[in-house]
C-alpha cells in the first residue's frame, strides 16, 4: 500500500478540520475558542498547499497559504486581544456567562 503526497495531505486536513471544529462545538473559553479556530484555519492552509501541488500550481497554493497565515494572525491578535480586555473588565472567559450580558 503506498501513500501519494496527496493522500497524506488529505488526512491532514480532515484530522486538523476535525480536531478545529470539535474544539469549537465543545469549548467555552474564548482564548481556547481562538485556538481552536487556528487549528481550522491550518486546515484550510494545508488544503490550500495540497490543492496547488495536485493541480500542479504549487506557486498559487503556497501564496495563497501565506496570504491566509497573514490574515489568520491578524484575526487572532485582535481576537485574544478582545478575549484579554473582556477578562479584565468582566472577571471571566466563560462564554456561556458573557451570553447574558446586555449592552
Amino acid at each position: 500500500m503506498t501513500f501519494s503526497l496527496a493522500n497524506v495531505a488529505l488526512v491532514g486536513v480532515l484530522g486538523l478540520f476535525g480536531i478545529g471544529l470539535y474544539g469549537l462545538l465543545t469549548i467555552r473559553n474564548l482564548i481556547k475558542i481562538v485556538v481552536a479556530l487556528q487549528i481550522l484555519v491550518k486546515a484550510a492552509v494545508l488544503a490550500l498547499v495540497a490543492a496547488g501541488h495536485v493541480s500542479g500550481q504549487v506557486h498559487l497554493g503556497q501564496s495563497l497559504a501565506v496570504t491566509v497565515i497573514v490574515a489568520d494572525t491578524v484575526v487572532a491578535v485582535i481576537g485574544l486581544a478582545l478575549a484579554v480586555q473582556i477578562r479584565r473588565r468582566l472577571g471571566t472567559l466563560d462564554v456561556q456567562a458573557l451570553s447574558g450580558l446586555r449592552g
